[in-house]
């Protein structure tokens, strides 16, 4: 099948976690379609390499290292890429912390506490900052990354499904929010997306964890969370970003408040 075409020649798109594999592959699409990319992601090193891998594809890209659960360091990136690009015109709100996997009534409060403020304060902070300077310039577009977490309630994950619940709830009042300034708020949640790094830490860690849901074989656990997708493969990281590069896209103009599950065929 062949992947629509889109051109965001001049426009901007910032994206945070921009270092992961989610991040990097929707930047990469959307700099492959000509835009411009602000990554953001508190882990410089990497980031810089995806950065200069965007680059080949003639996109300006700068990367900015910033703590996303820290409000004012959000403000400060934010309006250093507005300074530095002229505007932002969509916003990726990617980044994000799985957390622990472990049972509920053992699920360890720090870790707890960690997840909601990546997943749901940082949500926030960058929402807030990045739909300040939407409104101001006319309007925008902005997806969030929920998860299939949160909307099935997995086992063992108690802080992440709570917290994706959270960013499917933020979506769609930001989306009724912020619909009379022009901006559109959506969500994509991903499912059983890989191979990759996250795919195997979950087959891993659910395998740990112990209960009458998975095998204690990561090799099991993963047929096993196969054989739940009706198509019975994993999502892509390509199917992914091309979600989100429709619901950025002037293709879905008039769509907002809509979350958007991509996972292998369910």
């Amino acid at each position: 099948m062949s992947r629509a075409s889109y051109d965001f020649t001049g426009r901007t798109l910032l994206v945070t976690g921009g270092a992961g594999d989610i991040g990097r592959a929707t930047a990469e699409r959307f700099a492959s379609s000509r835009g411009n990319v602000a990554l953001v992601d508190v882990d410089e090193a990497k980031m810089a390499a995806v950065a200069e891998a965007l680059r080949a594809h003639g996109s300006d890209v700068e990367a900015y290292c910033c703590d996303v659960t820290d409000g004012e360091q959000v403000a400060a990136t934010v309006s250093r890429a507005v300074t530095r690009f002229g505007r932002i015109d969509y916003l990726f709100n990617n980044a994000g912390y799985q957390g622990a996997f472990v049972k509920t009534f053992d699920y360890p409060e720090e870790d707890f506490r960690k997840v909601i403020d990546i997943n749901v304060v940082g949500v926030f902070n960058v929402l807030k900052a990045v739909s300040r300077h939407m409104r101001e310039a006319g309007g925008g577009a902005i997806v969030n990354t929920a998860s299939y977490a949160g909307i099935i309630g997995p086992p063992n994950m108690l802080a992440y499904g709570a917290s994706k619940f959270a960013v499917i709830g933020i979506t769609k009042t930001a989306a009724r929010d912020l619909a009379p300034d022009h901006i559109r708020v959506n969500a994509v949640s991903p499912s059983l997306i890989g191979p990759g790094f996250m795919w195997t830490r979950q087959t891993e860690l659910q395998a740990a964890a112990g209960s009458q849901y998975f095998d204690g074989d990561p090799s099991i656990v993963e047929q096993q969370m196969i054989a739940s997708v009706p198509m019975r493969r994993l999502g892509t990281l390509e199917e992914v970003a091309d979600a989100v590069i429709l619901l950025l896209s002037d293709d879905t103009a008039y769509v907002t408040g809509v979350n958007l599950e991509v996972t292998g065929g369910q």
